[in-house]
């Protein structure tokens, strides 16, 4: 039986939205792949226990990266612990409490614009706001508070999501036990959104540790041998040391290696907080299954 010309017409558009998609996703993963290769190539020789725990010597081009590491890694913890918080709190009033309306539509527009404003603004909020109006200096809590601003939309649109994704029967059961409104959010709702929340905090995560405009002006030292004993002090962190071995030193060519082998450890570093994450994610995934 022959196929009509309306069905083949069909079965090739369908074929050839496929294909492309197959060729979206090559190029995605190709581009990607060849780009880690690139930097591990690059910097692997270079990574070592003594680039790993000793401090930057001769103008910064010798020793190792251990105060950058530590700084981001405090600069992250710090965001992360500013942003998660108040996103998830945000979203629970969005979704669950507030009146839907134009306010809300007005509220959610403003989180999606500052999501895709540049990094650079925040810094100079950060600056404007945290160390000079507040008066905290340039230290780690501005640098984690301006972080945190940063990435809160995202946690914010992500926690939404995933309260929105929770099966509306869920509440309506809970509600009809004789459970309050909070108690049905805090035992049934945010279980059951828990994984999507994670996934929002893990892109933060990643956008957080890689950003370098919003800490140069609020945390980000130039250089510093010592560990910070405080969130007052400054840090080096390793997407400023990355900028300023590669634009601001006087042995850009000398220092080269140092610099390939620190974005491979940036990068490793938000590989492996972002696999903690995603391994969170799924023990809690898994634990709801049983």
């Amino acid at each position: 039986m022959a196929i009509p010309s309306t069905m083949r017409w069909r079965y090739f558009k369908e074929g050839l939205f496929f294909a492309l998609v197959r060729l979206s996703a090559l190029v995605i993963t190709v581009s990607l792949g060849g780009l880690l290769l690139y930097i591990f190539l690059n910097g692997f020789r270079t990574v070592n226990w003594a680039f790993l725990t000793l401090p930057p010597t001769d103008s910064m081009t010798k020793g190792g990266i251990m105060p950058a590491i530590l700084g981001t890694f405090y600069l992250t913890l710090g965001a992360i612990a500013v942003a998660l918080p108040l996103g998830i709190m945000s979203a629970i009033y969005l979704t669950e409490y507030a009146k839907q309306g134009p306010i809300v539509r007005i509220i959610r527009i403003g989180v999606n614009c500052l999501a895709g404003v540049p990094s650079i603004v925040f810094g100079l909020f950060g600056l404007g706001l945290f160390v000079v109006f507040l008066q905290f200096g340039s230290c780690i809590l501005s640098g984690a508070l301006t972080l945190g601003i940063l990435i809160l939309p995202t946690i914010i649109g992500a926690s939404e999501e995933a309260l929105k994704g929770v099966p509306q029967t869920f509440r309506e059961a809970s509600l009809a036990l004789g459970v309050s409104k909070w108690q049905t959010i805090y035992r049934i709702v945010l279980p059951n959104a828990l994984p999507g929340i994670l996934t929002g905090s893990i892109l933060g995560i990643g956008r957080a540790a890689g950003e370098t405009a919003p800490i140069m002006f609020t945390a980000a030292a130039f250089y510093t041998a010592k560990l910070p004993s405080s969130i007052l002090d400054e840090v080096m962190a390793l997407p400023f040391h990355i900028y300023v071995l590669a634009t601001a030193g006087t042995h850009i060519e000398e220092t080269r290696p140092i610099q390939y082998g620190t974005v491979l450890v940036l990068v490793g570093l938000v590989l492996g907080v972002d696999l903690i994450a995603i391994f969170i994610r799924s023990f809690i995934r898994k634990r709801k299954r049983w």
